[in-house]
């Protein structure tokens, strides 16, 4: 990517922060600049937007790994 085109791109990044910030979206620069990338790869932005929400809504995991029922008989 030639300079100025990496300017472009990272006063864009810049903007779109902002007003991600201002519309108090809770988005950081990273996966602000990663929706950016999906969209201009053709990915649905209301589809990204529906994921976003459905993550936020998820119960936070633990760093601890996920147990499961082990049936206490096979058959």
């Amino acid at each position: 990517m030639d300079p100025d085109a990496a300017q472009t791109a990272r006063e864009s990044l810049d903007l779109a922060f902002h007003m991600s910030n201002l519309l108090d979206t809770g988005l950081d620069r990273h996966t602000l600049s990663v929706l950016i990338a999906l969209c201009d790869l053709g990915l649905n932005p209301e589809a990204l937007a529906a994921l976003v929400k459905e993550l936020r809504r998820e119960p936070q995991l633990s760093s601890s790994p996920p147990t499961y029922a082990v049936p206490s008989s096979l058959p």
